[in-house]
């Protein structure tokens, strides 16, 4: 008697989902939006580079074709002609993956786009680590490429409902702005908790006495799922997502950060230039003596793979969360009281 292989599981690195099996979802909620913006104003177009299919923007264009411009595989001329655009009182929507409007395509962005200050929106597939397809396409450092660019927003939505909210709201601003776009089936998360996305504003999702998880992107989901999980170990988590990584809401940072509670940031990027330095620099700067710990990719190429055993290797997953935090909360010593003054 022959007994069956077990049936091998395979993911596919570049379009694998990083919504949990049972999770609700919303499918291409940034074409869906888009193409219902365009609707309501026709000054509003889209454009990619040959990537439509995988940045939503198909959604755009089959609802607009007379609107939508195919560039082809020529980043630097997808943000030179949307800068033309612009310039004409367009509002373009520019659509590729972040790896290649980051690092190929820089330049442009800078100077075409941001230093005359255009109305052009650069969305952004595949950031961080949103796919298996290895450092050609794991845009791992495009948050610290582009915070040093003057004049830019950039923008790193949690779920469906942070993008769907984000698109008016980056047409309507008066400049440049860089979207890291979740695509496909996009988890729905934000809609439990009151939630409204206000450009340069963060929002307190969760309150909580023992722990401050500031989050931002994929990450603001895995903190609220780390922080009800961390219930049963009686441990009180507050998350503050933070969807506007440029300009920063160093205000609602500081006001989060004046306690005695264990502050970790959460980020789909790496550990240098991205949310963590924002926070610590605003942080100190701001004479806040408090435990800081990062949570994001390490300052290396990563490795190829399927999608959920990479986070788990590089602690973007919810159960490497849940451990980062327990393992914080029992190596750290309490601080020391404040030493009493001498007497008179």
């Amino acid at each position: 008697m022959t007994t069956a292989a077990p049936k091998r599981l395979t993911t596919s690195a570049m379009i694998a989902s990083f919504a949990d099996p049972d999770q609700r979802t919303t499918p291409a909620p940034f074409g869906h939006a888009l193409a219902r913006l365009a609707q309501e104003r026709p000054e509003i177009v889209g454009m990619s580079a040959d990537l439509a299919k995988y940045t939503d923007m198909h959604v755009f264009r089959d609802a607009h074709p007379d609107r939508f411009f195919q560039m082809g595989m020529a980043e630097q001329v997808l943000l030179g002609a949307a800068a033309g655009m612009a310039e004409v009182g367009l509002v373009p929507f520019a659509s590729t993956y972040s790896v290649f409007a980051t690092r190929r395509a820089y330049d442009f962005l800078c100077l075409d786009i941001a230093e005359p200050g255009l109305n052009v929106n650069v969305v952004g597939g595949l950031p961080g680590l949103t796919t298996g397809y290895g450092p050609s396409h794991q845009a791992t450092e495009d948050l610290a490429i582009l915070r040093g660019c003057p004049n830019l927003v950039i923008v790193d939505p949690c779920d469906s409902v942070d993008i769907e909210q984000a698109v008016p709201a980056l047409a309507d601003h008066d400049g440049p702005t860089y979207l890291r776009l979740l695509r496909g089936q996009v988890p729905t998360v934000l809609d439990e908790y009151d939630y409204r996305f206000e450009l340069g504003r963060a929002a307190e999702l969760r309150s909580g006495r023992d722990v401050l998880l500031i989050s931002t992107g994929l990450m603001t989901m895995r903190a609220l799922q780390a922080a009800q999980r961390l219930e049963a170990d009686h441990v009180d988590v507050a998350v503050l997502h933070v969807p506007t990584i440029k300009p920063l809401d160093r205000e609602a940072v500081i006001r989060a950060a004046r306690s005695d509670r264990l502050v970790l940031t959460c980020e789909n990027h790496t550990v240098v230039g991205g949310l963590g330095e924002a926070v610590a620099s605003t942080i100190a700067l701001a004479g806040i003596g408090t435990r800081l710990g990062q949570v994001g990719l390490p300052d290396e190429f990563l490795a190829a793979g399927a999608l959920p055993t990479l986070h788990d290797r590089y602690g973007l997953s919810t159960d490497a969360l849940v451990a980062r935090v327990r393992a914080e909360l029992s190596d750290r010593a309490p601080w020391p009281a404040d030493p009493t003054p001498p007497s008179a």
